[in-house]
């Protein structure tokens, strides 16, 4: 079976994580985006997960389950491979669960819906929620956390995956890099 075709993303800059974040506070879905802000998680992944997936005591999160609209209903579904299924440390935040309002497992479209008019809010149009994934994954890369580090932070099967799709060079590393040759060529 031929592998699959990865689309390279983008992540945001801190500051952008930061406007982000402040445009969402008070709302109840501001603890979603702080998860997968730190954590990386899909969206199917934060809609799926239970209070019985987080153990406050140790301070971790358990992946175990997704969120998926198919044919026509939504569904709680296995992760999407069996290395998705991850333990995850908290940060050192209270924690809130992400159903709808009444407490049943929230429509994948509503949060984009959502997201769209926080984005907006936060002057950012062109983000996306998975943008806030490939910021948690794509920034540790730039500081130098070993790349199977973020793998098992991303859940990614394969540490190609996260090099090929994640460890994009953003405009500012490549003009400090090149700034190392100022001065050292003729």
């Amino acid at each position: 079976m031929p592998s699959p075709r990865y689309r390279v993303g983008k992540g945001l800059s801190v500051d952008q994580v930061r406007k982000f974040l402040a445009a969402s506070e008070g709302h109840r879905l501001h603890a979603l985006y702080v998860v997968t802000a730190t954590l990386g998680s899909r969206r199917g992944e934060l809609l799926g997960l239970r209070w019985a997936d987080l153990d406050l005591d140790s301070g971790t999160a358990t992946i175990r389950q997704t969120v998926q609209r198919t044919g026509g209903k939504l569904h709680l579904q296995d992760t999407k491979t069996e290395d998705s299924d991850s333990v995850l440390p908290l940060p050192d935040w209270s924690w809130l669960v992400f159903p709808s309002e009444i407490g049943t497992p929230m429509e994948p479209r509503s949060l984009n819906r959502h997201f769209a008019a926080r984005r907006e809010r936060a002057g950012c149009p062109d983000v996306r929620l998975h943008n806030l994934r490939h910021t948690v994954v794509s920034l540790p890369l730039e500081l130098d956390v070993p790349p199977h580090v973020v793998q098992a932070i991303a859940g990614h099967a394969d540490v190609k995956i996260t090099l090929k799709v994640y460890s994009h060079a953003n405009l500012d590393v490549m003009r400090q890099a090149l700034g190392e040759l100022d001065g050292r060529l003729p």
